[in-house]
């Protein structure tokens, strides 16, 4: 399957939850949550039919993978990681994804979504121990300090996620530093750590029927 390129917005719209895909839009009243909270399409406001079990997990694996934004492919490959290691399949699962570079820039604030955090590593904007890394799957480790790149501190696109992100709480397991636009990834979190509108036990189940 290859990669989306339409109107993200409608993508939250379809599976009925903020996804948050479109940075600071999605916090205010222009979200499209906000002004038309039912499925797009000519039929989006007809009462939909109880869906079967198949489509209730497919519904929630589809949610999950566009709140990464990565393909088919590669959800399917770190699902098949993570049934392999040790510990709760899950809460392995959504700490391999909330290792990728991209997911660590986004939830430093650095970028204002997976998809902009993406464009930044890919343009050489990010360094990891300070050494430039342009791969978005880039798996970071604890201990490893992600920053901007020292030329470029000065794109106005960064430094404003920057001074948005001084008003949100970062994850536990991160640490900013705003005025250095440098963070550390401390550990993997934990599942309560993370809030996010998905159950990921539905997804194990999709993947193991």
């Amino acid at each position: 399957m290859g990669r989306y390129i339409g109107p993200v917005c409608r993508l939250c719209r379809r599976e009925g939850v903020k996804l948050y895909l479109k940075g600071d839009r999605c916090y205010s009243p222009k979200c499209a949550m906000e002004r038309r909270p039912y499925a797009p399409g000519q039929h989006g406001q007809r009462r939909a039919r109880r869906p079967s079990d198949y489509a209730v997990r497919l519904r929630e694996k589809q949610k999950m993978r566009r709140i990464y934004g990565i393909s088919e492919k590669q959800f399917r490959n770190i699902f098949e990681e993570a049934s392999k290691k040790k510990g709760v399949t899950g809460t392995v699962f959504l700490r391999l994804l909330e290792s990728r570079l991209d997911s660590v820039v986004y939830r430093l604030g650095i970028a204002s979504s997976r998809k902009q955090a993406r464009q930044f590593i890919r343009h050489g904007h990010i360094t990891v121990n300070e050494r430039r890394v342009t791969i978005p799957s880039y798996r970071v480790r604890p201990g490893d300090v992600v920053a901007v790149s020292e030329g470029s501190k000065k794109i106005d696109a960064i430094q404003e996620n920057v001074e948005a992100a001084k008003n949100r709480k970062t994850g536990p397991w991160l640490e900013f530093d705003a005025e250095k636009m440098a963070g550390k990834f401390l550990r993997l979190p934990e599942r309560e750590d993370l809030a996010l509108p998905v159950n990921e036990q539905l997804v194990i189940e999709y993947y193991s029927r």
